[in-house]
């Protein structure tokens, strides 16, 4: 009955920098919001770990002057539906697919910030044929843990509270500790406006948000198992982005990602840390824009 009836608890528009339409589609009897601005060759947004669409945000205008460009948000994140199922890695990777058969798209460039990218890769080595190009944003390396840099993230990762607690500490304090892990990966602190920490909070707030993360969270080792081993496997032409103050996974992680992956180019952007596509979006704008119309 939930499947079917309507997403009405789903806002209109996308309220960022600027106003954007929200669509919605269902795959797999969820219903997934999107944004889906621009003609042309199709690319695909994929949000980190804990993330939404509005990462994206400062992207929207500039590539979809090229690109037909879809922006959604994962099962269990943002607006999307929050299914009670393991988030194991397969169970994503089926439902990216899904959403791109809903859409009508055969293939796209993939472009992943995080575990967004992690992602990416996942469709590029299990689903090569629905990957044109990947471009990979401050990306999932092999054994995340041991170079994960990030004190606050590195608590999130390997906390062992049940989900009620950390429900319970999420909704009292959610606040201070969604501040705390933006101003480690934010590099520039003049950029989080309240207006910034107010939404970030507002969007860990959704109800059912805690378990999906957690999920994911437990579902690492899979990762690592299933397909980091595999990155050298890559074979689609490859953008590594990396800012170059990235306190989640420093800039020595994304050369060595560079390195893994066979003919891939490397793209530096300074005085931006662990989503430089926001903080410094013209210059990952322009190397986007040139990477995939080359």
């Amino acid at each position: 009955m939930t499947a079917c009836s309507s997403p009405s608890s789903i806002p209109a528009q996308f309220d960022a920098i600027e106003r954007i339409p929200i669509k919605t589609v269902l795959v797999h009897d969820q219903w997934i919001a999107y944004l889906d601005v621009g003609t042309g060759p199709p690319v695909i947004l994929i949000h980190g770990f804990g993330g939404s669409m509005w990462q994206w945000e400062h992207q929207q205008q500039a590539l979809s002057q090229h690109f037909r460009v879809l922006t959604l948000d994962l099962p269990g994140a943002g607006l999307s539906d929050k299914p009670e199922i393991d988030y194991r890695p397969d169970q994503m990777l089926d439902f990216c697919v899904g959403f791109m058969d809903a859409v009508k798209i055969p293939q796209a460039t993939l472009v992943g910030n995080s575990m967004g990218a992690g992602l990416a890769i996942g469709m590029a080595l299990a689903h090569p044929t629905r990957v044109a190009k990947l471009v990979l944003i401050d990306g999932l390396p092999q054994h995340v843990m041991k170079k994960l840099a990030s004190p606050s993230v590195r608590r999130a990762m390997e906390t062992r509270a049940p989900a009620w607690l950390v429900s319970l500490g999420n909704w009292l304090f959610g606040g201070l500790m969604i501040e705390s892990v933006l101003k480690e990966i934010v590099h520039d602190p003049a950029l989080l406006t309240p207006a910034v920490i107010e939404r970030s909070n507002r969007n860990r707030q959704r109800p059912g948000m805690i378990k999906p993360i957690m999920a994911v969270r437990e579902n690492l080792p899979l990762w690592e198992s299933g397909f980091a081993t595999r990155i050298g496997a890559v074979a689609h032409p490859t953008l590594v982005i990396w800012g170059e103050e990235d306190r989640v996974f420093p800039i020595a992680v994304g050369e060595e990602l560079h390195h893994a992956i066979k003919g891939s180019r490397f793209t530096r952007i300074p005085n931006a840390g662990h989503i430089p596509q926001w903080e410094q979006p013209d210059l990952v704008n322009q190397s986007l824009i040139a990477y995939i119309r080359s």
